[in-house]
């Protein structure tokens, strides 16, 4: 997978982001090893400084174990994945009404929007 960081933006932070991401999406199941530092920095092109200090948030935030000799490991706990879920898709839903709404968009056109996609979403699966 590419790793692709933004102007303006901690690299580290990006980095988080990133991994919370893969926490969520599979790539790094509920207990599963994750890299080691060396071979996530040199995936991500960035000093192995810079990957250890997101990977020590991760583990501040009990996103991440570290144990001893065998490396670190994703987290088991299913309440902390559903929290951090919701946290982000809370973000990005926040994100997509604000643009909407400098495009002019109210609440109640957003919302007639979303279904409207989703619905067209779901009929395009079924066929």
């Amino acid at each position: 997978m590419e790793w692709r960081f933004k102007e303006g933006i901690p690299i580290y932070q990006q980095i988080i982001s990133e991994l919370k991401l893969r926490l969520l999406n599979g790539t790094y199941p509920p207990g599963s090893r994750i890299p080691a530092v060396r071979e996530l920095a040199l995936e991500a092109g960035v000093n192995p400084n810079t990957m250890q200090r997101a990977l020590l948030e991760l583990e501040r935030d009990d996103l991440l174990a570290s144990v001893r000799t065998s490396g670190r490991f994703a987290t088991e706990d299913e309440e902390k994945l559903s929290k951090l879920r919701r946290t982000l898709s809370e973000s990005c839903i926040e994100e997509m009404t604000g643009r909407l709404r400098t495009l002019g968009l109210t609440d109640k056109e957003i919302m007639d929007a979303v279904n409207r996609y989703l619905t067209r979403g779901a009929g395009e699966a079924e066929s």
